[in-house]
């Protein structure tokens, strides 16, 4: 019962956020802050970067409020600004025969593996409202996926000095790339809740090497509930990371 319940306990915590927490999280403190949340299921890679892109002048223009896309991608491999090629072990076209796609991003990061059983948040927030610099962004964002493995009895932790995300032990099981245009933020976050890791074999994950990559279900001894509701709760988690109050949930389709 505890297992089934457990998708309720986040959304009460991140409704809860109170001046002391916010102050804790290095945000301004507010008495109510309202996050709009578009669940998007399975959405090919270049329509949500589009999304986003239209999402991110809207938010410039004060048009929309802080906006969260929550879903997941078909096999796609994407590679940050800095071009690092040489972190794919395959030719490009071995990639077309497996099923994948590769695209080119201007995001910070190395090259990933978006697919099947991930949970992506894509945040398009204003960190000039709440008050954050680039840095502590991204470490609530490792915090968000840190406090959703919590819940599964998963000690989730940062990495070493330089490399962003969040591992258990040796293995990465949420990766980080992000972009700041003018305080909006884009791109976001990938926690493997139960991917195909042998996709992870065609890249150096992030350009860590040395490193490999695991899955919430490889790593907890709980029975795991619906995708959905795992989304739900990185969702709920990331609301009390970033001390948003007040979520407006919405189903979308594009």
């Amino acid at each position: 019962a505890f297992l089934q319940n457990l998708h309720l306990l986040i959304p009460i915590f991140a409704f809860n956020s109170t001046p002391d927490s916010t102050k804790r999280l290095g945000m301004k403190p507010l008495l109510r802050r309202s996050l709009e949340v578009w669940k998007l299921g399975c959405v090919n890679y270049m329509d949500a970067l589009k999304l986003q892109e239209k999402l991110v002048c809207d938010r410039k223009l004060g048009k929309i409020p802080d906006t969260l896309l929550s879903l997941q991608h078909p096999p796609t491999y994407t590679l940050g600004k800095r071009r690092t090629d040489h972190n794919l072990l395959v030719p490009k076209e071995e990639l077309q025969n497996m099923g994948a796609e590769l695209h080119y991003t201007d995001r910070g990061g190395d090259i990933t593996f978006h697919g099947p059983h991930q949970a992506i948040l894509y945040p398009i927030i204003s960190l000039k409202d709440i008050g954050l610099g680039a840095r502590k962004y991204v470490e609530n964002l490792e915090l968000t996926m840190i406090q959703l493995a919590h819940l599964y009895g998963v000690k989730a932790q940062v990495g070493n000095k330089c490399e962003t995300g969040v591992f258990v032990g040796e293995g990465k099981i949420g990766a980080i790339g992000v972009r700041i245009s003018s305080g909006i933020t884009s791109h976001g976050l990938a926690f493997n809740i139960d991917p195909d890791l042998n996709f992870f074999k065609h890249i150096v994950p992030c350009g860590c090497a040395k490193k490999g990559v695991t899955t919430l279900k490889r790593e907890t001894e709980l029975e795991l509930p619906s995708e959905e509701v795992i989304h739900e709760q990185l969702v709920s988690s990331f609301a009390q990371s970033f001390g948003y109050t007040n979520l407006e949930w919405k189903e979308k389709c594009i």
